[in-house]
């Protein structure tokens, strides 16, 4: 599938559980219009895995920062809401996720990650050899109106590290407070530029 960048992101409901395993309809394009708030959303391969729980804890230390920052935190996988659950009740120390507080999709029907083209075809098998297709470790960042303006996607054994999801938040930001474009390892606080050839020969000429 081609890329989402500069699109809006798929209508599709999904099932969904919260921190206390109740489950509901979930629908990551209307959560950002609805809410008016940007939306990061990051799939993760499968639940009762490896390096997995280190990114849901992550993503768990920084949610403070995203809440910040307008933006909506939402974890996704192929397992079912009761896999989810049970995760959930697993202690962190016991390699589970105990503690996570944002929702998580369970997309066990595979209709949303099908539509993103996050699927893994070779039926990767981390723990178990149940044959069932999960997804690469994709993060997608949406603005107030739904649009995508970041996606990446990690193969299986890396993961993802957070603060370069808040860089890039708040460089979007920037943008569309001040109409400035952000250059290379920009960083909140540090000097933006003007999109002409003026601007990058004096961003240029500073650094």
């Amino acid at each position: 599938m081609a890329t989402l960048v500069g699109r809006k992101f798929p209508d599709v409901s999904v099932k969904a559980i919260d921190e206390m395993g109740d489950a509901f309809e979930l629908n990551v394009l209307q959560q950002a219009v609805e809410n008016k708030k940007k939306v990061l959303l990051f799939w993760y391969p499968k639940d009762f895995t490896f390096v997995c729980p280190t990114e849901l804890h992550a993503f768990q230390a920084a949610a403070s920062e995203l809440e910040q920052r307008n933006t909506l935190l939402i974890g996704a996988s192929c397992d079912t809401a009761e896999v989810h659950f049970a995760w959930l009740n697993t202690a962190k120390d016991n390699g589970g996720i105990e503690g996570i507080k944002y929702p998580l999709i369970a997309d066990s029907k595979r209709s949303l990650a099908y539509e993103l083209g996050i699927l893994d075809y070779d039926m990767y098998d981390e723990e178990d050899s149940s044959g069932d297709n999960v997804t690469y470790r994709a993060t997608y960042l949406l603005d107030e109106t739904g649009m995508v303006f970041h996606e990446s996607v990690n193969h299986f054994p890396v993961g993802r590290n957070v603060n370069e999801y808040i860089r890039l938040i708040d460089a979007f930001t920037h943008v569309q407070k001040h109409g400035e474009v952000c250059p290379a390892n920009w960083e909140e606080g540090k000097d933006a530029m003007n999109a002409s050839r003026t601007g990058v020969a004096s961003y240029l000429s500073k650094h």
